[in-house]
């Protein structure tokens, strides 16, 4: 899939490790485009090179080899502080633990990557931009609430408005759902859907098809190549989901608006 300005280009793109005297090649000349608001599955058992693309994609590992362009930016590279400047700046992270500060409220929480971003904000504005993203997400009114206070599905939210919080061309999510049941797990696929109906660039990794099939694209990882790149032609949604799970029509508790 091409664009003119694709959010994430990959052009031969390598990785290989020194493992006891021998190299394992965990991504091999791979080519790619993901264009802006894309939502795409990145899939594949372990080995086969999704998790080290990922990393790469998420400018927390560089190539062997290739290049590696992040909203028009050469990142292929650049050394440990720029990468990380590019993190903070272009990045969103989901991860499957949530990793919640467990001392600091749900807003507080949210607030944090905004002080590693040299925002222009003052601590007002902050506060106001972190409480925005929670209202998004639909937790405004769990904003003083502890990590410990909170479901595992209200957890990942505020971690969902956390990685939104600076304006990331990109959310990465890294098996967001792996934590949660199935209908938690639904839940969030409709956050996650909404906010790529709004416009949010989405690249996330996950072992499970049922996931993936929220996604509006499929890409197969195995041996370090993509061996499938496939549109998703029937596409779950949330709300029919959840309905499935209810027997009955379902009313989501916390839309995002």
């Amino acid at each position: 899939m091409s664009s003119p300005h694709p959010i994430i280009r990959l052009e031969n793109l390598e990785k290989t490790y020194d493992s006891g005297g021998s190299k394992v090649h965990a991504v091999r000349q791979l080519s790619l485009e993901i264009a802006a608001g894309e939502f795409v599955a990145v899939m594949g058992s372990s080995g086969s090179g999704k998790s080290t693309l990922m990393n790469i994609i998420g400018c927390l590992d560089r190539p062997t080899g290739g290049k590696y362009w992040l909203d028009g930016d050469d990142v292929s590279l650049l050394n440990r502080n720029r990468l990380a400047d590019m993190r903070n700046m272009k990045i969103g992270f989901v991860f499957q633990g949530f990793n919640l500060l467990s001392r600091t409220s749900a807003l507080e929480n949210v607030e944090l990557p905004m002080m590693y971003h040299h925002s222009n904000l003052s601590p007002r504005q902050q506060q106001e931009k972190a409480m925005q993203v929670l209202e998004l997400v639909g937790l405004g009114e769990r904003a003083d609430h502890m990590p410990n206070q909170l479901s595992g599905g209200q957890q990942q939210r505020v971690a969902i408005a956390r990685a939104l919080v600076n304006d990331p061309v990109l959310l990465l999510a890294d098996e967001p759902t792996g934590n949660l049941d199935s209908r938690t797990s639904i839940e969030i696929m409709g956050v996650f859907q909404k906010l790529n109906d709004a416009g949010i660039t989405v690249v996330m990794v996950t072992h499970e098809p049922d996931i993936a099939a929220f996604t509006r694209r499929n890409i197969m990882m195995r041996d370090g190549l993509v061996r499938e790149d496939l549109p998703v032609l029937r596409r779950s949604t949330a709300l029919e989901e959840l309905a499935k799970l209810q027997g009955g029509d379902y009313v989501p508790a916390a839309p995002v608006h």
